[in-house]
């Protein structure tokens, strides 16, 4: 496994390694790497591609500088764990390298509805920095296929959007790979590391409201399933922000159940002071 630092040591190895027609894998990342980010990277070894893995801590997509100022960093473990799932490339960039002095604004890519709803009408700006900071490393790496998991849902379409209005970018094959999940159904994310042991036991109830909302369609309306979940949610002490179903080629949020469309049931809430989002299919849906 190596390492980079620089954008162009990363770049002039990459170059060398496409010439001799081997595809790339990449998996962004922000670091504090879990078994989620490992099967991201699993999947990119089983195409048979060069895997490249990055390691950024991206400060505009934070909307709430206490957020990333708590946001866990853990290099040294993420670098040990890399090496042992097999890992041929880390680039772990200072913020200089991204965003280096007098480079100028970073483009605003058009997200319109996406941008509006959920994730985006909750944190302000987010989806703005996710666009400018993914396609800047997409740049850098210009891999064949990029690895993103199903729990940033909403944001692996926002990242598809951006893609595409990229005329050099349209050619990398966006990959979506299952949400690894705890043995208590909980999403595995790095923002669970701050969760007391208490706040932990109590965030299994996101999951086990998306199975409700998927095992009760067709038998009770979405809006009372909603009530229900946010209504139990906010008795056991957590802070729902949303409980949401979805068309899930468009994000465009449905009234009810609708057999007809691809859904996807989304929900967001605070456990404490950390906050989580998960979601789940409510039938079969691709996703790698």
């Amino acid at each position: 496994m190596v390492i980079f630092k620089k954008i162009a040591d990363i770049t002039a190895y990459l170059t060398n390694h496409r010439q001799q027609a081997r595809s790339i894998g990449f998996v962004p990342t922000m670091g504090a790497l879990h078994k989620g980010h490992v099967s991201l990277l699993e999947h990119a070894r089983s195409n048979g591609d060069l895997t490249v893995v990055s390691i950024f801590v991206n400060p505009t997509q934070f909307n709430d500088k206490k957020d990333f100022d708590a946001y866990p960093i853990s290099i040294e473990e993420d670098i040990h764990m890399l090496e042992q799932a097999g890992c041929d490339v880390v680039f772990i960039p200072h913020a200089h390298e991204i965003y280096p002095p007098g480079l100028s604004q970073p483009p605003v890519y058009e997200l319109g509805y996406i941008d509006t709803v959920l994730e985006g009408a909750n944190r302000p700006g987010h989806f703005k920095g996710v666009g400018q900071v993914v396609a800047r490393l997409l740049h850098i790496v210009m891999p064949h296929r990029l690895y993103l998991g199903q729990k940033d849902y909403q944001q692996v379409m926002v990242i598809k959007q951006v893609a595409a209005q990229i005329p050099e970018l349209q050619y990398i094959d966006v990959v979506i790979c299952p949400t690894v999940r705890e043995d208590d159904g909980l999403a595995m994310s790095s923002r669970n590391r701050r969760l007391t042991d208490p706040q932990r036991a109590l965030s299994s109830l996101l999951y086990q409201c998306l199975v409700s909302v998927q095992a009760k369609a067709g038998i009770d309306t979405f809006a009372k399933v909603q009530k229900e979940c946010m209504d139990i949610m906010t008795e056991k002490g957590l802070q729902p922000e949303y409980v949401s179903l979805a068309d899930a080629r468009t994000m465009q949020l449905l009234p009810d159940y609708d057999n007809s469309r691809p859904m996807i049931a989304l929900i967001a809430a605070r456990v404490g002071n950390v906050r989580l989002i998960d979601n789940i299919f409510l039938q079969p849906v691709p996703v790698a």
